[in-house]
């Protein structure tokens, strides 16, 4: 059977169908409002788009009879399936009233065909044409649901992507301005969220497993991902496993109220530049000191020199070994056994250096406020 199979009926039959087609579309319109979800008055623009869609599918399928092949026609299909997904239903129900429509359109035109003496031949080639036709237009109203469902999709990220830009913008967006646009985008606004900043080639498939819930937008030369409750049951796990898994680099903020996604977003771009080059997920919350150290490198620097003076007019040898020993003293909380230990010298040697830097330091190393500031300036350096 060919593709178009009504092309191969007699032109003729066209003329014993057309007298009648007024009362079969009104029967097919009928049928149709049995299906429950058009069971509603059949009025406004979806009565007026049923309705010529039955009857231009009645026209259509009588002229290419009559003509023998393909005759142009108004997109109607398209625009119903369409229709359908911008009111918020599944194609099911159309193609249910496609199906319908044709058993109902199939009975009265057997009806009329035996009515009119036409050959079983003739009345089996008319059944198939017309159920092959309404196939023709079910895969019509398909790809007009599927076109508008791309749409729809497209346009709601396009929304969660703006509301990223917003909530991470300095100086920060109006909060109702906020509020409307997360209303808009269909995101509900988290208690808690943390910005994640990803880097690298694997930045789409890294965002495409990360947790349900989460929204993305690039900035600049990164990704940023907003997570929603990132300190919820497994959100962690399943964070580190995105990116990971993806090959790609990251690092994840502080866990904020959602006024203050920027300051995560800060401390994620911050916490990334400790990431190496294999792939990674870095916690801005696990490194704070270091990012707290590395937020002023300049005056970190001036206070490692001013704390670590006393080394300064040494030979370099001296200065690293004592540097050293001083470290790991600190570490060990003065423990000259164990530093010997740890740094593998003789606790003669322990004690020889542990004199000289008496002797530099002085009762300095007898306050405890400053043996902190002491192996905060030895980290920095």
């Amino acid at each position: 059977m060919a593709d178009q199979p009504w092309h191969e009926l007699p032109a003729s039959i066209a003329d014993v169908l057309r007298p009648e087609l007024g009362d079969v579309a009104r029967e097919m319109i009928e049928s149709v409002a049995t299906i429950p979800a058009y069971s509603r008055p059949l009025e406004g623009p979806f009565g007026e788009g049923l309705r010529a869609g039955v009857h231009e599918a009645l026209r259509h399928f009588l002229a290419e009879i009559q003509a023998g092949g393909a005759v142009s026609r108004p997109d109607v299909y398209r625009a119903l399936g369409r229709g359908e997904m911008r009111s918020g239903r599944s194609l099911e129900s159309l193609l249910s009233a496609y199906r319908i429509g044709a058993r109902v359109a199939w009975r009265r035109f057997a009806e009329i065909g035996v009515a009119a003496g036409l050959a079983p031949d003739t009345l089996i080639l008319l059944a198939e044409s017309l159920f092959a036709y309404i196939d023709v237009l079910s895969a019509e109203s398909a790809e007009g649901h599927s076109l508008e469902q791309s749409a729809a999709a497209g346009e709601a990220q396009l929304r969660k992507r703006r509301l990223v830009r917003m909530l991470v913008r300095e100086p920060p967006a109006d909060p109702d301005a906020v509020q409307a646009a997360a209303a808009e985008a269909g995101w509900p606004l988290p208690r808690t969220l943390a910005a994640l900043a990803i880097t690298g080639s694997h930045r789409d498939a890294a965002i495409a497993g990360l947790p349900p819930g989460t929204i993305s937008e690039a900035i600049g030369d990164l990704t940023c991902a907003l997570v929603p409750d990132p300190d919820g049951p497994g959100q962690r796990a399943a964070t580190r496993r995105a990116v990971v898994g993806a090959g790609a680099r990251g690092a994840v903020g502080t866990t904020v109220d959602w006024t203050e996604a920027r300051v995560s977003l800060g401390r994620a771009r911050a916490a990334l530049v400790l990431a190496g080059p294999e792939p990674t997920l870095i916690a801005a919350r696990e490194n704070a000191g270091e990012l707290l150290l590395r937020s002023d490198p300049g005056l970190a620097a001036e206070l490692a020199a001013d704390r670590l003076a006393p080394l300064r007019e040494l030979s370099p040898g001296s200065r690293e070994r004592l540097r050293e020993t001083l470290r790991v003293w600190l570490a060990e909380q003065g423990r000259l056994g164990a530093v010997a230990k740890r740094m593998a010298i003789h606790p003669q040697t322990a004690r020889y250096r542990l004199g000289r830097l008496r002797e530099l330091f002085g009762e300095l190393l007898d306050d405890p406020d400053e043996r902190f500031w002491l192996a905060l300036a030895l980290r920095v350096s």
